[in-house]
């Protein structure tokens, strides 16, 4: 009878972390879509990625320290002759800070910042990717298949230097997405007569 019992507890402490670590996974940051698509001669991307802050990057966020979050995307072809052949190598980096001065939030990529009303709405600017130009499609060719892989995370080397110390002992500083892979290929254009 001990013995039983014994062996049932033994066997709930080694499943008990099998259990908690179905719902630790839901929560890890991800790119849950990915679209490649033509527009006015460029190839563009559209994606969907889940990525929440934890209270440590929501509390520097809310005191004013600017937070940095690049997206990564690499597309190449296959060669049997050779390495793959790398068509794109492209990042975006988004630029969220609250001014405390003003009680703005402010986010952007590039040169373009604009006021948004809160974190959240900063943070959606960088979870819904639209209209990334990559490459033109002169520089692709038809019938071929390419391959892609994107991720999103935490820039931490565009951190002020006191701030990139503390993020190289914390984890909670390392926020990213693994690496998405997607595929595409490009038909002929039809003749329209």
């Amino acid at each position: 009878m001990i013995s039983r019992l014994c062996c049932a507890l033994l066997l709930a402490f080694l499943l008990l972390p099998l259990g908690a670590g179905g719902q630790a996974y839901a929560d890890e940051p991800r790119v849950t879509r990915i679209e490649p698509l033509i527009r006015d001669g460029k190839l563009e991307i559209n994606a969907e990625v889940d990525f929440q802050l934890n209270e440590q990057l929501r509390d520097a966020a809310e005191r004013g320290l600017p937070l940095y979050f690049t997206a990564d995307v690499v597309i190449s072809r296959s060669r049997w002759w050779w390495f793959d052949d790398t068509v794109v190598d492209a990042t975006l980096t988004w630029r969220v800070v609250y001014n405390a001065l003003t009680r703005q939030w402010r986010a952007g990529a590039g040169q373009l910042s604009l006021p948004v009303a809160s974190l959240d709405q900063a943070m959606d600017m960088v979870r819904h990717i639209r209209g990334w130009q990559l490459v033109d499609v002169s520089e692709l060719d038809y019938d071929v298949s390419y391959s892609g892989q994107m991720r999103l995370r935490l820039d931490t080397s565009q951190l002020a230097r006191p701030f990139q110390v503390n993020a190289l002992n914390s984890s909670s500083w390392s926020l990213a997405t693994p690496w998405t892979d997607f595929s595409f290929s490009l038909a002929e254009p039809q003749d329209p007569s």
